[in-house]
């Protein structure tokens, strides 16, 4: 025996085309809108498989459904021997088609990316995408209709924000550590230095401002009852 041909319509592109308009006015009824900023490679490592230096070069709305309904998954807040570390993490649903016309005619991106930051404006954080499941639904009469990411909560680690959005831009003026994102400029974009020719930076520029957890002032207070640099220091240039 075999399955009825009245009923097996996985062939069927009208069908499917139904069904995925009826998945996209959900999302667009219960969903939310987001930002999706694809992540660009600027100096990609073939051995190690990172980039030191990615950058965020622009945003697309879109709209998505949060899967994750009963609240943040994940390992949540823990105290580890780093500190604080919140590891939220979130589901979102998306429409293949959507993708395609907000994301993929700008980008050229044929699905989303582990690497990206999707904003999402109710809590007004960002989460970067950890993994892309396009089983979300199995062949639902022949064919994917969603794409399903798993979100965590973005670290900041010197990538470059330039997305137009000032509440995601503001995650590098906010959390960088680099020292010329905090330094005045004058009108025509040149940095502001004093007679000895050092740049001026801002106020909240050091290391313990922007992260009062950093505890390096401590550590450097902790080495030198130790390790005496006083008469030669043994990593600088001119030690023999």
């Amino acid at each position: 025996m075999t399955t009825s041909v009245f009923f097996n319509n996985f062939a069927s592109s009208q069908e499917q085309n139904l069904l995925e308009n009826l998945i996209i006015e959900s999302i667009r009824i219960y969903g939310q809108d987001m930002f999706y900023c694809p992540r660009t490679l600027n100096h990609y490592d073939d051995v190690y498989g990172e980039d030191d230096i990615s950058s965020y070069d622009s945003a697309h709305q879109i709209e998505m459904y949060i899967k994750s309904i009963d609240g943040f998954s994940g390992d949540n807040d823990f105290m580890s021997k780093f500190g604080v570390e919140i590891r939220d993490q979130v589901i979102f649903s998306m429409a293949q088609r959507v993708f395609d016309m907000d994301v993929g005619t700008a980008t050229s991106q044929t699905r989303p990316n582990e690497g990206d930051i999707i904003y999402f404006p109710l809590n007004g954080k960002s989460f970067i995408v950890r993994y892309v499941n396009k089983f979300e639904m199995f062949y639902q009469l022949g064919a994917l209709q969603t794409w399903e990411v798993t979100c965590e909560l973005f670290e900041y680690s010197h990538e470059v924000f330039n997305t137009g959005i000032p509440e995601i831009d503001s995650i590098q003026q906010v959390f960088s550590t680099n020292q010329l994102d905090w330094v005045v400029m004058d009108e025509n974009g040149k940095f502001i230095t004093d007679e000895s020719s050092n740049i001026i930076v801002r106020e909240n520029s050091s290391i313990e401002d922007i992260t009062p957890n950093s505890d390096n002032y401590e550590i450097q207070q902790e080495s030198e009852t130790f390790i005496d640099f006083s008469e030669m220091d043994p990593f600088s240039e001119g030690a023999l």
